[in-house]
């Protein structure tokens, strides 16, 4: 069944809002602006504003059937030639196709502002504004006429026009319209409410459609959203447990080679401190004291062998880390060379008296960590 609330637009400030609300065959009518219904759900379908048929000029064209920004680009084209004003100056809205022709509505764009403004201080906020000749049905031959909501209305095949009298004469070319009775226009008024022709609501008029929070796919995206952090924590807690057992058994493993490194039968003790002095005194027993031999010789060595026409000719390392060199130099430019390099290295150095031998230098270096 067909519901709806038709808007009538006054074509004069002056005058009275009226409405019709066709609910099936049936068509009520009022003055002012209908008090919506307590319960929404029990409003009767979409409210349709319509326009006074004065405002709106009509035209029909064969347009092209394609998006409907480029059927109206084509329709500006059309009414181009019929109008004084510039085309892109004016609201231009084209609707659906019908025996091949398109109706064409062109009104000025202040008249649509005030429109909408005035509906909106009513807190409306129609989906559609479909021109009064467009609700009257397209005639078989001719002209039809009628009285929609004290407005005379007239509509031809490619016409539609307010009932004046010597403007009507004129176009009709004489020929009288047929004047509609109610039930006609009450069929008709039902067929647009259900599917109207043409709504000027296009373009920068178009209404703004309004989302609905859909909540089903928001707790969705939650529980979603959830369930990533609950997955990303549980990758930190298996990452860091898998650190803590990495760390124990790198712990254990270097416990077990320390043990390895202590004399047989020592015990390293609770907290390792115990095991650690005596790895370290077994270490410096194996080295030797202060830096060790090993490496108290192997700088000394190093450093003799890198100053030209020196060389070591004995060595005695003491039980209190001091190694004691016995060299042969080509000069006193050497042994001074060696000696500073020694300390330069970190150690202190005692040099004894140095010999003139076969033409070169013998003598001692004592060099302490």
């Amino acid at each position: 069944m067909t519901a709806a609330t038709l808007l009538f637009l006054p074509p004069d400030e002056s005058l009275p809002w009226r409405w019709w609300r066709v609910e099936g065959d049936a068509i009520t009518e009022g003055e002012g602006v209908p008090d919506a219904p307590a319960d929404p759900a029990a409003a009767p379908g979409e409210v349709i504003a319509v326009a006074p048929a004065d405002a709106v000029t009509l035209h029909w064209a064969a347009l092209p059937a394609r998006s409907t920004a480029q059927a109206v680009a084509a329709a500006r084209v059309v009414v181009s030639d019929a109008t004084a004003e510039p085309a892109h100056d004016l609201h231009v809205a084209v609707g659906a196709e019908q025996d091949g022709e398109r109706a064409i509505a062109v009104v000025a764009p202040a008249r649509m502002r005030a429109w909408l403004a005035a509906l909106a201080q009513r807190g409306l906020d129609p989906a559609t504004v479909v021109p009064a000749p467009l609700l009257l049905p397209l005639p078989d031959d001719g002209y039809v006429r009628a009285d929609l909501a004290g407005q005379g209305v007239v509509r031809g095949r490619t016409s539609g026009w307010a009932d004046e009298a010597r403007l009507t004469e004129l176009v009709t070319a004489g020929q009288p319209p047929v004047t509609l009775d109610r039930g006609a226009v009450q069929a008709a008024v039902a067929a647009v409410a259900a599917a109207p022709a043409l709504n000027l609501r296009q373009g920068a008029f178009a209404r703004r459609q309004r989302r609905a929070i859909d909540w089903a796919l928001m707790r969705r995206l939650a529980v979603l959203g959830g369930l990533i952090l609950l997955a990303t924590l549980a990758i930190d807690v298996v990452r860091i447990m898998r650190y803590s057992l990495g760390a124990d058994a790198v712990e254990a493993r270097t416990a077990t080679i320390a043990r390895q490194g202590l004399p047989r039968g020592a015990n390293p003790g609770d907290d390792g401190a115990q095991g650690a002095q005596a790895l370290a005194d077994r270490l410096a027993r194996l080295r030797g004291p202060g830096q060790g031999f090993t490496r108290t010789a192997a700088a000394a060595f190093q450093i003799v062998q890198a100053v030209p026409d020196s060389e070591v000719t004995a060595i005695d390392f003491a039980a209190d880390g001091t190694l004691k060199l016995s060299l042969s130099v080509a000069g006193e430019a050497q042994a001074n060379s060696v000696k500073s390099q020694l300390e330069g290295a970190g150690f202190t150095v005692e040099s004894g008296v140095f010999q003139q031998a076969n033409g070169r230098l013998t003598g001692d270096m004592t060099v302490r960590p």
